[in-house]
């Protein structure tokens, strides 16, 4: 038998790959727009918008839904949402712009570069790199910090850096990951100190306006300026956050300024299309001609640094990637052989992804305004299905992550409601546990008592205060006036004088978002 017809019959079959292939890519797969009304529907999530970028050419911009439950108003391509983490790429690329300009590099020492800079380690303060800041390997704990912007605060960005010092390192430098936003925020200081313009500015002037983000801003005020943006939402009335009733948040709790760096980017899903369209053309702006950042740059950002752990119960079986690592502002992972680069957001009453497949010239973003993770990932599985298998099985990932995510809520919901031991009361009279307390890296909190309720307050993050009520023997459940905020337990600890001692404290729900990091604060009686 010759070679000739085997030849012949192995074309015909690469041909009909190839064909299938390029139908696939062509576009969004077919009937996605009815499914993504039906999974936003699913979800009782109120509004969605989706953008997909594929060889350049935006081939879906749309929105669905309302921007706020209790309103008519739909969402559509140029309604805003705050984006929350996925603006981690954003600050990566500003600070790309200035190596390119050879301002700084990726390897400069942070403090060569920002005065006054400092970790709570002398060594780590000499040594850590910008590109150090980007990529979550620094010692600190997951969040470590986050209280000293979440949820709101009046302290600024300077101060907010200025309180790393007291920080206390949870692991040794660079021996492995933890996601914080502290350090991004480092680094829109950083930037500042290098450019002489805010963080704001600078993404504004150097990002936003060049690559034709016409609608995207950096900063509260113009967010509140444009009348098509979406409302936060989350279920709060249930045993935890996520159980219950949809409701709307107030709008303006999303994100403190002094954070911006870490999740300050607020955008459309036609904003978002062209960042994809950026991203995948590794920086070159729309006609070719110009550049925002140089492909070398564009491959830094991309460049893994950090190995992830692999968790194999964070997603859905099929779900859970070989390898999971950190670039500079985006993740690595792979699924099906393809390399995907993304990134997730999430702040109060929104959840955002970015998703680029650099090796298929396809990219997209999901905006949505409920804090619902399931709604997200699982159109992101089925995107990347469409686009890296497209004759493979099909997985009703929509269900399947929200399956997953329901378990994980019902199973913290039973924790917290056996918690609390019937007719819990505190075996101190409240007098007891009066007084004003500091910690080193956040500072200060007063407790008093208030018609014989002990009542909590931190000054510098606004709302945040309430009543202490009894749990068991010394430790209180915060039930803070506003019932957005997670609750904490605060545990008091008393000296051989009988005086209060130390204060701890915890999150309430094993559920509770990271960025209420209480578990890092260490109280101690004030001067």
């Amino acid at each position: 038998m010759t070679l000739a017809p085997l030849l012949r019959g192995a074309a015909s079959a690469l041909a009909l790959t190839l064909a299938m292939a390029g139908a696939a890519l062509a576009d969004p797969p077919a009937g996605f727009d009815a499914r993504a009304k039906a999974v936003l529907r699913a979800s009782g999530t109120p509004g969605m918008s989706i953008a997909i970028v594929e060889g350049g050419k935006t081939t879906l911009l749309q929105g669905y839904g309302v921007r706020r439950l209790d309103r008519p108003d739909t969402v559509g391509a140029d309604t805003i949402f705050p984006i929350a983490s996925v603006s981690k790429a954003f600050t990566a690329a500003a600070l790309a712009i200035l190596v390119d300009e050879g301002k700084l590099a990726w390897d400069d020492k942070v403090i060569d570069r920002l005065p006054g800079f400092q970790m709570y380690d002398p060594w780590v303060s000499r040594e850590i790199t910008v590109r150090d800041l980007l990529v979550h390997r620094s010692g600190l704990g997951l969040g470590a910090g986050d209280l000293l912007f979440w949820p709101r605060s009046t302290r600024s960005r300077a101060d907010t850096v200025q309180a790393l010092r007291h920080l206390k390192p949870a692991t040794s430098f660079r021996s492995g990951y933890a996601y914080d936003n502290v350090l991004y925020i480092t680094a829109g200081q950083l930037i500042e100190a290098v450019s002489g313009q805010t963080w704001e500015a600078f993404v504004r002037d150097r990002i936003l306006a060049p690559s034709g983000m016409k609608t995207a801003v950096t900063e509260p005020s113009g967010r509140f300026a444009n009348p098509d943006r979406a409302t936060p939402h989350a279920r709060l009335d249930g045993a935890i956050r996520g159980l219950g009733r949809m409701e709307a948040l107030d709008e303006k709790d999303v994100l403190s300024a002094n954070a911006a760096p870490a999740g300050g980017v607020v955008a459309s899903a036609r904003d978002m299309s062209r960042w994809i369209a950026l991203q995948l053309a590794g920086g070159a702006l729309p006609g070719g001609e110009r550049r925002l950042f140089s492909t070398q740059a564009s491959q830094q950002m991309w460049t893994p640094q950090t190995l992830m752990p692999r968790e194999p119960r964070s997603a859905p079986a099929g779900a859970v990637p070989l390898f999971s690592t950190y670039a500079l502002g985006w993740k690595v992972i792979d699924y099906k052989s393809q390399r995907v680069v993304w990134h997730t957001g999430g702040i109060m009453g929104f959840r955002s992804i970015a998703v680029l497949l650099p090796d298929k010239d396809v990219g997209f973003s999901i905006l949505t305004n409920a804090e619902d993770t399931a709604l997200i990932m699982g159109l992101m599985y089925e995107l990347l299905d469409h686009y890296i298998d497209p004759v493979g099985g099909k997985t009703d990932w929509p269900a399947a992550w929200s399956a997953l995510t329901s378990a994980k809520a019902q199973a913290a919901a039973k924790i917290v409601a056996q918690g609390r031991p019937d007719g819990a009361r505190a075996p101190l009279p409240a007098r007891a546990y009066v007084g004003a307390y500091s910690d080193p890296w956040f500072g200060r909190i007063t407790i008093t008592e208030r018609g014989g309720r002990l009542m909590i307050d931190f000054p510098q993050n606004p709302g945040m205060s309430g009543e202490l009520e009894p749990w068991s023997r010394d430790t209180f459940r915060t039930a803070w006036i506003d019932k957005s905020f997670e609750p904490a337990l605060v545990s008091f600890a008393f000296g051989a004088d009988g005086k209060v001692a130390r204060i701890t404290l915890k999150a309430a729900s094993p559920r509770a978002d990271f960025s209420y990091d209480y578990q890092d604060l260490d109280f101690t009686p004030a001067p």
